[in-house]
């Protein structure tokens, strides 16, 4: 499988390591043949300018990042000015509480700080994208699931998917690729295998840390997969992104189980034989 979308890593795969050393962290995802990054509030405590550069040096493009809402809540002038200076093409929002999604009481005032973040980041050559979870992918009270409707009541925001909680959700990856082709410019290519009956991940708090779900002997089916070697239709799940017009694809893994450069490495490898 040929296309032009290039493949960054998502550098929340290799958080441990990007917090003890920040700068031989990226030199390996480089040389383990990633084109690009995604940060995911671990910026190395340097300043935007200093953190473009360095990237910059090591030939990795800054692809993306996640950036909370919190951040925005805190100092909307301050993140947007950093995310200025790092040049990026695409912001996206890790996630939002579920009490806040659309149908929610809360949803209102969310929605609000997203048009805001959406039309302060358009004026600066910044996509605003989402990035989902499952629980995104439920009734609205008024009919459709709630991931359409929130990507509908934000004007110019456009999906980044992370196919796995696509497919955890219960829903085709494809069919959501398809159905939104021309607006998905960067997909998270995550895979995993089993089930359960809690949340399977962890969520991220302003500063980029993970806040873990609460686990129970009903999620140890669960095992997040290096890229390929899972349950997601991987093949066809590429082969609608690029025909969709997608940039960037951004390998996570959430849990690499101890060797996170090496499951960094087989998705890279996998990817290769698909032709990226």
């Amino acid at each position: 499988m040929a296309g032009k979308a290039n493949v960054g890593l998502q550098l929340y795969t290799v958080r441990d390591e990007l917090s003890r050393d920040f700068v031989g962290t990226l030199e390996t995802v480089k040389k383990l043949g990633y084109e690009g990054v995604e940060f995911a509030g671990n910026y190395g405590g340097l300043a935007a300018a200093d953190l473009k550069k360095l990237c910059a040096e090591l030939g990795l493009e800054i692809l993306s990042t996640h950036c909370s809402f919190e951040n925005f809540e805190k100092d909307f002038e301050g993140s947007l000015a950093y995310h200025k200076e790092l040049g990026i093409r695409y912001l996206a929002i890790p996630w939002m509480p579920a009490d806040k999604c659309p149908g929610k009481p809360g949803f209102e005032s969310m929605r609000g700080l997203f048009c805001d973040m959406q039309k302060a980041l358009a004026a600066e050559g910044i996509q605003l994208l989402y990035h989902n979870h499952d629980f995104e992918f439920i009734p609205h009270p008024d009919g459709g699931l709630v991931y359409d409707r929130l990507i509908e009541s934000v004007p110019g925001l456009n999906p980044e998917f992370d196919v796995c909680w696509v497919t955890y959700s219960g829903n085709d990856p494809v069919a959501y690729l398809n159905k939104f082709a021309g607006r998905v410019d960067v997909v998270h290519l995550k895979d995993f295998e089993g089930r359960n009956s809690e949340p399977a991940y962890a969520l991220i708090d302003a500063d980029g840390n993970a806040v873990a779900a609460e686990k129970t002997e009903a999620v140890n089916t669960f095992r997040f997969r290096p890229v390929g070697s899972g349950v997601v239709r991987m093949p066809e799940v590429l082969a609608a992104a690029l025909a969709g017009g997608t940039k960037s694809f951004i390998v996570e893994q959430d849990d690499c189980y101890g060797d996170a450069f090496g499951a960094a490495e087989q998705s890279r490898a996998w990817l290769r034989t698909m032709g990226l």
